[in-house]
């Protein structure tokens, strides 16, 4: 309990904060997001667009640990998952308030949690998170985003959502851990690492371990002959 009431009051705090007390929204912030989906990039601060795309891999990551943990609980994880490619923590965080520990996998593998399991997707997230992470720091103009993040109400919630979806990484990764027979050893603190850790992670971890509900055979009381 204690547990869901810190993840609602981080969810209300985030909600109250983002939308009272964040920078004002510009006039051209959905112009700005409008060229960040589709182009052109001209004249964007290229950590903007990194990290705007960046904010596109974490969901993703997400699907990749959310979608096993979702089968045990009462209700799926997808629609939180899915809605985080647009709200970010706004949409995942619900989630984290209704969930219940599930250290354990049973059932079968379906399409959706085989895509999850795939170490060639996790591949392409770890390299697609270095390309975008060099292209940001190598050309972006960090003058510019520490203006825009005290002034652009987008960049700055932005911001804090890429810092607060990284925090809530470690309160998953101990089922996931549990789920494939792992204890806290040097790939589980690799995990820590702000944002590549759970890349590595997702590229390194072994395969999911069934465990099936196993039931007490009852014993049936031999007849008293008569």
């Amino acid at each position: 309990m204690v547990r869901r009431l810190g993840f609602l009051a981080l969810w209300l705090g985030f909600v109250i904060y983002a939308f009272g007390f964040a920078p004002p929204d510009q006039p051209d912030t959905l112009a700005l997001i409008q060229r960040l989906v589709g182009g052109p990039w001209d004249g964007i601060n290229p950590l903007i667009i990194a990290l705007f795309n960046i904010m596109g891999i974490w969901p993703l990551v997400y699907l990749c640990v959310l979608l096993v943990d979702g089968r045990g609980q009462k209700i799926p994880a997808w629609p939180f998952v899915g809605g985080s490619f647009a709200l970010g923590a706004f949409a995942l965080l619900p989630y984290f308030v209704l969930r219940n520990p599930n250290p354990t996998f049973t059932g079968e593998m379906d399409k959706g949690l085989k895509l999850a399991e795939s170490r060639g997707l996790a591949v392409s997230l770890l390299f697609g998170g270095l390309a975008l992470l060099g292209y940001g720091i190598t050309q972006g103009n960090w003058p510019d985003f520490v203006h825009q993040w005290h002034t652009s109400r987008f960049i700055h919630v932005m911001s804090l959502d890429f810092c607060l979806l990284t925090l809530l990484f470690p309160t998953v990764l101990g089922d996931d851990l549990q789920r494939r027979g792992l204890g806290w050893t040097g790939l589980a603190w690799v995990a820590l690492i702000p944002f590549f850790g759970p890349l590595i992670y997702l590229c390194c971890r072994p395969p999911l371990q069934r465990t099936d509900k196993v039931y007490p055979e009852i014993q049936t009381p031999p007849l008293e002959s008569v």
